[in-house]
Parts: structure tokens; sequence; C-alpha cells
């Protein structure tokens, strides 16, 4: 079963894709989870293809990329979203890309696990993560949390880097020379660069590596508007202009036109003259590039000698060593100085921590109640649920650890949501914590699995309501959940040589044909029909 091409253009609410059984509807949730890490193989790829490929484009929450800054720097300048996408070569080889660039697959699985929840084996490794958890019961908190989270993300970088600095002191205090000389080598390398440096040369390297385009296009905006020979658009328009001058007082109505041209004309002049010394600028720095391209490589090599990941932290570090070179000249101990910054930034993190603890700690009864509800409404037992807090070594996310608890018959003991349920179930539960703690794409292929009648709608709902505040895709058979969908998608099976599968979103007409179909046809309807007048 193959999917030759398909671009889906999903809504931001609910999303329902249905289909007859062995449609290929598995296609899809399959090509979701290589980007959420799953092994390639080169099964994927039909009798006749070379490759196959799966790209998405996503919304990027701010701040996210904060965490990943090997991916960050491969961000193109003004590029808002995230594009991620997986690559299947005939001979079982994969690769992973990032907006277009090759990363490591392990790279596009993490970040792409904090975007897309998926149900199934995905899901319950997701769920198997305290950090998931952490993740899930912080949005349950609500904005306060994620600034907390924002400061204390802030605080211990200055930790680390405090602490690093400290550590240097007071490992080179016996070799203070080469210590010395090594903050004045940074400074001097840096010397000149601005906050917004890097970034700006690689937007200038781009501009620059397209002259002759831009060359060419201007040039003959210019030829077109003011050409050094004949007469050009301001020429004719000033001729026409000219033209009109004597008559006006002859027919008064003529004067608005003939200011009208008079004024394109100039607009015309001047626009010519902008253009004509955009073009002297380029050709006045034929050795620019080469200059950028230097400037690049200064930056770069500053970032390799002084072990800066980011161009950030390299100018961070070189406003450390100023300051270290300053308190020297005044005689001030560095060692002292460095421990006291350390100091204050352990205790800032403290406060951090411990203001995070206890938001914690107030919500998980709360966080847990209310998934419970969930549980229950959605027809999974009586839905025990807890929420089970406990500590850990202090990072970047608090000293806390969340485990998420579930009982799913009276008298068995709690257990890790992860490894007491499967399938369907893992599906309902996962939509669930969803509906209390926030979500932001949820993937589900097995949530009516098992269910229908009054579950059915209640699962329904429960996604209907979670769409409303986040971006939902249901694979299903059940017409309940694909009722409620803002957009639906079918999938179909195309028989030929070889057969191939499609997949298109429905209209309103085709839509009520697709419901009317999985409620059983029109025979069945029609049997129901003479049923109830029975």
């Amino acid at each position: 079963m193959l999917i030759r091409e398909a671009e889906l253009d999903l809504a931001e609410g609910l999303n329902a894709i249905t289909g007859e059984t062995g449609a290929g509807k598995t296609i899809l949730s399959q090509a979701i989870g290589l980007l959420l890490g799953a092994k390639g193989d080169a099964g994927a790829i039909g009798a006749d293809g070379d490759e196959a490929y799966v790209e998405a484009e996503l919304d990027l929450p701010e701040g996210l990329l904060d965490e990943f800054e090997s991916l960050a720097e491969l961000r193109p300048a003004h590029e808002e979203g995230l594009v991620l996408a997986r690559r299947i070569f005939v001979d079982g080889r994969t690769r992973a890309y990032a907006w277009g660039r090759s990363v490591a697959r392990e790279d596009v699985a993490a970040l792409a696990e904090r975007l897309v929840a998926m149900s199934g084996q995905f899901e319950q490794r997701r769920l198997a993560r305290p950090a998931y958890q952490l993740d899930v019961l912080d949005a349950f908190v609500g904005d306060d949390q994620r600034r907390r989270r924002a400061d204390l993300r802030r605080a211990w970088r200055e930790l680390l880097a405090a602490r690093r600095r400290y550590e240097e002191l007071a490992a080179n205090a016996a070799d203070a020379e080469a210590r010395i000389a090594e903050l004045r080598a940074l400074v001097e390398d840096t010397e000149g660069l601005e906050p917004d440096a890097e970034e700006s040369l690689r937007a200038e390297r781009e501009r620059l590596r397209h002259v002759t385009e831009l060359a060419s296009g201007v040039g003959a905006a210019v030829e077109a508007l003011a050409p050094d020979e004949g007469e050009g658009a301001g020429a004719l328009v000033g001729a026409a202009a000219h033209s009109l001058a004597p008559l006006e007082g002859l027919a008064p109505e003529l004067r608005d036109a003939a200011a009208d041209l008079r004024d394109t004309e100039h607009r015309l002049r001047e626009a010519a003259g902008q253009l004509r010394s955009f073009l002297a600028s380029l050709e006045a720095e034929p050795d620019r590039v080469e200059q950028v391209e230097a400037d690049l490589d200064r930056i770069a090599e500053a970032k390799r000698r002084f072990r800066s990941t980011t161009f950030e932290e390299l100018l961070a570090r070189a406003a450390e060593a100023r300051a270290e070179l300053e308190a020297l000249a005044d005689g001030a101990d560095p060692v002292e100085a460095a421990s006291a910054a350390r100091v204050a930034a352990e205790k800032e993190v403290r406060a951090l921590t411990d203001e995070l603890a206890q938001a914690r700690r107030a919500a998980a009864e709360p966080f847990a109640e209310a998934v419970a509800r969930e549980l229950e409404s959605v027809g999974f037992g009586e839905g025990e649920f807890v929420a089970e807090l406990g500590e850990r070594e202090p990072g970047s996310t608090g000293a806390d650890d969340v485990r998420f608890l579930i009982r799913p018959n009276p008298g068995l003991p709690f257990g890790p949501v992860a490894e007491t349920a499967s399938g369907g179930e893992l599906s309902r539960i996962a939509l669930a914590i969803a509906a209390v703690g926030g979500g932001e794409t949820m993937v589900f292929d097995e949530i009516d699995a098992g269910i229908g009648g009054t579950t059915a709608h209640a699962v329904g709902e429960t996604l209907r309501r979670l769409a409303e505040r986040a971006q939902v895709i249901t694979i299903t058979h059940l017409p309940q959940i694909a009722s409620l969908a803002d957009r639906h998608f079918r999938v179909e099976k195309i028989p030929g040589d070889p057969t191939h599968t499609k997949i298109e979103r429905l209209e309103d007409d085709e839509r009520r044909d697709e419901l009317q179909r999985m409620l059983g046809g029109e025979e069945f309807l029609a049997i129901m029909a003479e049923d109830q007048q029975r």
C-alpha cells in the first residue's frame, strides 16, 4: 500500500481521518511516527519509488528552542515556524532534517515529541518520561508556572556559568599570567562585535550571494524608467505633462490629470535615482563578500577557541573577561568575586526551585481529580488516578519528579500509566490527561478501539473540548467522533498497477456520504427506519 504524494492542510481544531478498513489509514500514523523517531524501513517505498519522504511544518512555541541549542543555530533568519522531515532511501538508509538541513534523528525526534503527542508506542514512551509528566503538571498550573520555569532556566544557566568561572579561576590561581593572557585574547578577539553581528552578517552574505540577480533586475528597472539613451517611462510621463500644461487654462478639468502626471514624473525620477544609487553600492564593494566571510570565520574561530556553543555565549564570556580584567586592574581578588557571584546564583536558583515545588504540590491533587473525572467519562473504569511527587537532583526544571499512576480496577495496586495500559486504553488515558493538562498537537490512532455507544459519544465530546485549545488528529471508524470534526479527510484505496492510496479533504456533501457509509450505508439506514415504523 502506498501514498504516492499527499499534502494535508490540517485545521487548528479537530481533524478526522476515516476510510474503509485496509484503505491505508495506518500509513499516515507511520509517517508521523517517522518524525517522532521511528526506525525507517525501505519497505515504506513503493516498487517504483526512489525514496519515502515526510515533512511537517509546525508552529514553534516561544522559548522551546532554548532547550535545543544545536538545532536553534540552524534556524533561518526570519523563519517563525519549525520544519522537520525524514527521508528513507531504497537501501534502507535514513536522514533527518530541520529546516532542510541534515541533523541527527534523535534531535528531530526529541523536538517533535515536544510538539506532537501520538497514541500507541510513542505516547507510551512519552508517558514513561518523568520530564513529560512534569511538563503536563506545570501546564495545568498555568502561565505563572511557565514564567517560573523560564526564570529558572535563565538562573540555572547563570549558575552553571558562575560555577565554571569560579572553578576556572580557582584552578588557575597558580598560573595567573596564563589566565590573564587568555582573558585578554578573548577580549581582543571579540572587540567590536555587536550582539546581532552574526545574524546581520549571515543576512548580508545571503544578499551578496544574489548580487548578480539584484544587479540584473534593478538595472532593467532603471533602463525602463530612465535609460541613458532614448526615452523611458519618466520622460514619457514628463512629455505628457508638458503637453497638457498650456491647455489647463482652456479646460480647467485637465488640471488634476496634469498635476498627477507631474507628480508621477517626479516620483519616477526619484525612483530611478534611488535605483541607480543601489546599483552603485553594489559596484562600490566588489570585495564585500570576502570581508563578510572573513568576519563570519572570525566569529566561528572565536567560538571554537573559547569553547562557546553560541554567539551569545561567546559575547557573555567576553563580558565576563572584561569585568575580570577590570577587577584585576582595580586590585580586587577575582576568585573572591567569582565565589560571591556563585553564591548569589545558587540562592536565586534555590528560591525559584522552591516556588516551582510549592505550586506543584498545590496542584497535584486537583490535577489528579480532574484527570480521574475525564477518565471516568470516557469509559475507563472508575478513573482512579494519582500524580505522585518525589524529589531528585536540582536542575533547570527544579528538583521535583512526578509519576502518573492509575488503578484500572478496584482492589488492584496503583501502577505507572505507561506500564498499566496499552492500545485504545492508553489513547483514552492520553486524551484525559491532555484534556486537563493542555496539549499541543495530539494524534489518536486507536482512540475508538473497543468502544461504542455512550462511551463513543463521550470520547467524541472530550476530543471536541480538547480541540478548542489544541490541534487534534484522530484516525477513527466511529461516525460519532468523525461528525464532530472541524475538518474531515477520507483515505481511499485506488486499484491499479500498482494499487495505491489517496487522501483528500471532504466537502460538505462528500462528508455526509462518508458519515452515511460509516453508519452502515443506505440499506442499513432503511432497515433502521423500517424497524422504527414497526
